[in-house]
């Protein structure tokens, strides 16, 4: 059974390559591989598609994966034809970008990205959130760390560490459906997380971070995509 994705900009292109009803010019906005023309319709299923990223978690979640997936050509590729295309869709931009922003991790395309979210939207992301921790074999912690991105959707970071040794691994699920997230009472690493206070959590893993760093080790990538978590002002206060 062929597994199916949903398309990116240059799959679009490609495609109407081999339609025969491709209209003259290539479509504003969209990338024509080898002089390619874009079929009207393939323009407007792409733009629907976009329109969806608003109120469709599957759609939202296979725009992250997606782009996730994509090199660095397609990624810039990507973002060029939704510089044309966003302002002309009757949604905000925060619903476009957000699900890309969410698995980049070069900082200019971050800032373009943001850029593009707006001024006004720029603090979508992490405001509240909360946290799970457990105990696991040898005193370590293990958490999952579980923020709003916008809607209904959050990431989760899920880490074990010890806060004066470093972090012994991490992983990040990038958009999830709030109604997905983990809860109290689940077990990770053989440990039942229980509810803490979000700011406790952060101020370990700070600390981790440094005992990693003293050490010469290499932080999980992981840890990287989600590094503004350490920058934010939750519950209120500025973390140290």
């Amino acid at each position: 059974m062929t597994e199916r994705r949903e398309p990116s900009s240059v799959d679009l292109t490609q495609e109407s390559a081999l339609d025969p009803a491709v209209h003259e010019g290539a479509a504003q906005g969209l990338p024509a591989a080898s002089g390619a023309l874009l079929d009207p319709r393939i323009l407007a299923a792409w733009r629907e598609w976009l329109a969806a990223l608003a109120t469709d978690a599957e759609a939202a979640i296979a725009a992250a994966h997606v782009y996730g997936e994509l090199g660095p050509e397609a990624r810039d590729a990507w973002l060029d034809v939704l510089a044309e295309d966003a302002p002309k869709l009757p949604v905000p931009p925060v619903a476009i970008y957000a699900p890309l922003l969410s698995v980049e991790s070069d900082a200019e395309r971050r800032l373009r990205i943001e850029i593009a979210i707006g001024e006004g939207e720029r603090a979508w992301g992490p405001v509240g959130g909360f946290a799970l921790r457990g105990i696991a074999a040898g005193g370590d912690r293990v958490v999952a760390l579980v923020t709003p991105l916008y809607l209904r959707f959050v990431r989760v970071l899920w880490c074990r560490y010890l806060p004066e040794d470093g972090v012994a691994w991490a992983r990040h699920d990038p958009i999830v459906r709030a109604e997905e997230a983990p809860g109290p009472g689940m077990l990770l690493d053989g440990a039942q997380l229980e509810a803490t206070p979000i700011k406790l959590v952060i101020e370990e893993l700070c600390h981790a971070i440094l005992a990693q760093q003293r050490k010469g080790a290499e932080l999980p990538a992981s840890l990287q995509l989600c590094a503004d978590l350490f920058d934010a002002h939750l519950e209120g206060d500025p973390l140290p």
